[in-house]
This record gives C-alpha cells, sequence and structure tokens, in this order.
C-alpha cells in the first residue's frame, strides 16, 4: 500500500508541476471547471460555449449573450470506474484495469491537495464500490485502499445502468470522470445525459491489440464476461476487417458523442506512460476555460 501511494504521489507531483508552470500563477486546478458561479453576462463572441447562451437575456433583441461564471476554488469531482472483465487484459506489465485504479489514485491525491471533494463509483453490470463525495487527504488513501482491495463480485458490464445510478446520486454539477474501456453497446443516451448535466471528462482505456492483433491462425478465446470460449481464425481477413472496423466505428462514435455536448476525450494505452496525455489534457481545460471565462 505504502508503495503504491509513493508511486501515485510521484505521478500527482509530476502533473501538478506542468499545470502550475503552464498557469504561471494563476489560480490552476487540474480539475478547472467550466465555472460554476453566476456571475454576468456579456456579448458573445467567436468560441464561446454554446451552452452559456442566455437566450432571456439574448431575446431582448440587443444582440447575442452568454453568462460568465466565477470558478469555484472548492470543486466538487467524481470519479466513474468500469470493473468488468474486460478491463482485466493488457500487452505489457499493467492490464487496463490497473492503469484505470492508478489514475483514479493519482487524481484523488490530486483533489485532496486542493481542497476539492471526490467522491467514486466502481461498476460492472452493478455496483461494486461507492463512496461518497468528500474533502482531505484521508478520502484519497481511502479511495486507493478501496481499489486495491476490490474484488469485483460481476464479470459483465452495463455502462448505461452504470451512469444512471451516478445521475442519480450526484445531484450538483460536477466534474465527473468516466474510466472505461467502452466495450459495451446501447449507452449513448446515457452518456448524452452524463454530458449535459455534468462537466465529463471520458477516459477511454484500450489496450494495443485492440488496435493491431497479429495473425495467429485458428485460435480459442476466451470471452472474460461470459466466460466462454470460441475459435477464431485471427489470420483471415475477414475476421481481421471485421474485428478492427467494429473497434474503428465504436471509438468514433464515442469521440462524437463527446464533442456534439463538449465533454474532454482521451484515449490511453494500457502499456504507455500515462501521465503526459492527462497533463496534456488538464493544460487543453485550462486554456478552454480560461479563454471562455
Amino acid at each position: 500500500m505504502n508503495e503504491l501511494v509513493q508511486k501515485l504521489r510521484k505521478y500527482e507531483i509530476r502533473i501538478r508541476k506542468a499545470i502550475t508552470t503552464q498557469m504561471q500563477g494563476d489560480f490552476h486546478s487540474v480539475f478547472k471547471g467550466s465555472g460554476l458561479e453566476f456571475d454576468d453576462v456579456r456579448a458573445y463572441q467567436y468560441g464561446d460555449d454554446v451552452r452559456a447562451i442566455d437566450w432571456n437575456v439574448s431575446a431582448k433583441g440587443h444582440g447575442t449573450f452568454v453568462k460568465t461564471y466565477r470558478e469555484e476554488k472548492e470543486q466538487s469531482v467524481f470519479l466513474m470506474l468500469d470493473v468488468s472483465a474486460s478491463q482485466t487484459i493488457g500487452t505489457g506489465k499493467q492490464q487496463k484495469i490497473d492503469v484505470g485504479k492508478e489514475i483514479c489514485g493519482v487524481l484523488s491525491l490530486s483533489a485532496a491537495r486542493q481542497q476539492s471533494q471526490i467522491g467514486i463509483i466502481c461498476i460492472s453490470d452493478q455496483k461494486e464500490k461507492y463512496i461518497k463525495p468528500a474533502k482531505g487527504i484521508e478520502q484519497a488513501y481511502t479511495i486507493i485502499k478501496a481499489l486495491q482491495e476490490l474484488q469485483p463480485k460481476s464479470a459483465k458490464t452495463n455502462l448505461a445502468a452504470g451512469i444512471k445510478l451516478t445521475l442519480d446520486i450526484i445531484k450538483r454539477r460536477s466534474i465527473i470522470l468516466l474510466i472505461s474501456d467502452f466495450i459495451d453497446v446501447n449507452y449513448e443516451k446515457e452518456l448524452q445525459m452524463l454530458a449535459r448535466r455534468h462537466d465529463l471528462i471520458v477516459i477511454h482505456l484500450v489496450d494495443v491489440r485492440e488496435r493491431k492483433m497479429p495473425g495467429m491462425g485458428i485460435v480459442p478465446v476466451l470471452d472474460k464476461e461470459t466466460g466462454k470460449t470460441v475459435w477464431l481464425n485471427t489470420s483471415g481477413e475477414e475476421f481481421q476487417k471485421k474485428y478492427f472496423a467494429q473497434y474503428k466505428e465504436n471509438q468514433e462514435n464515442l469521440m462524437r458523442i463527446c464533442h456534439r455536448y463538449q465533454a474532454n476525450y482521451l484515449a490511453i494505452q494500457a502499456n504507455e506512460d500515462y501521465v503526459p496525455q492527462l497533463v496534456n489534457l488538464f493544460r487543453l481545460r485550462n486554456k478552454t476555460t480560461k479563454r471562455s471565462a
């Protein structure tokens, strides 16, 4: 446990230093939100978030106006982690689920340092673990320990049910990080609802074999969620084409939803260093928020 915390602290320090340097003394937060406290209205400018338009003021006929907000330094952050069996694969030393747990740990430590409320829900096709949002370093340690000890009861996935559960739990607009491999179907409607109601960050965990699978002939493949083994001709052109087309379509659909509802999207490969990618994501969020404030 101590070794894990030390590792996560090093990652968290790397992220914090990078963001601090980028913001050059401004109030900075790796969880910088879109502003939750109403301040005033101003004339619409190119690049402004259309969701910020004040339609009541604009309807008076003097132009289009957007609401402006003062940033609340006490952010509310909620982690959603998919712990279904499809996450338990990986080409390198770590599986996708390991990377997901580490990211949750890093962000929990960051939230604790910034006095942000942070909570977590782990989902499969049911609720596996829920920790109510709270502040402080003890909350971060509670989350890290719970993730380390977690043994999911179900191997299956139901993202739609997990998102609905989160929407029922989290009523106040919050920053929500949804971490999953998104190997599921029929969750798009719920994802759109989540993006509309909250400041959503989607972290898509992937394995290199989901993008490039070597031809190994006819081999047995175990579906970890159903427990069934099927024989597939991995060298066949039809299999290769169908397999990667399905993966590409799923990713493009996910990215399309995120773009439409102004949610951040980040794909992280399980065998790569995810810290620089998180740094770039939060730099982008800082720049976007500063421009629209």
